[in-house]
């Protein structure tokens, strides 16, 4: 088994899905494509919870494997890839959301940290909705 093969402990699907994006930094990296804009390993590399280039490596990998993301040569560059958000890592949109809304409730955020998670409870459905079109124009260009 590689790396990025899967194994599932059940076929309970909050088991499973927490057997695909339920460790400490795949949804920190679905949320950077999503909120923050970033494309490119380098960009993913400087977000502020300081992810090592092993496990961004590990991580980015894992999720184009199980089909969250895909990753295309950048054709301006041929050492670069730009990673996409998949129709199946577009649908996490209101998970992050929710998770968001929950930490700005119950934890010490920031006014600046917390300040999209309240964004996007305020907005709730709609916005959700919004958002996730623009994700799908941005990010599955060709499909």
């Amino acid at each position: 088994m590689t790396d990025t093969e899967m194994t599932f402990r059940s076929q309970c699907p909050i088991s499973l899905a927490l057997d695909v994006i339920g460790d400490r930094w795949s949804l920190l990296i679905v949320r950077d494509l999503m909120f923050a804009g970033k494309r490119y390993y380098r960009e993913l590399l400087r977000s502020d919870e300081g992810i090592s280039s092993n496990i961004l490596a590990e991580r980015l990998a894992r999720l184009v494997a199980v089909g969250v993301l895909s990753r295309t040569d950048d054709p301006t560059h041929k050492q670069k890839a730009i990673y996409s958000l998949t129709p199946m890592g577009i649908d996490l949109l209101p998970i992050v959301a929710q998770l968001g809304i929950w930490g700005r409730k119950y934890l010490p955020v920031t006014p600046e940290t917390g300040a999209r998670a309240e964004q996007l409870e305020k907005g709730g459905a709609a916005l959700f909705r919004k958002i996730q079109a623009e994700l799908r124009k941005q990010h599955l260009v060709d499909e």
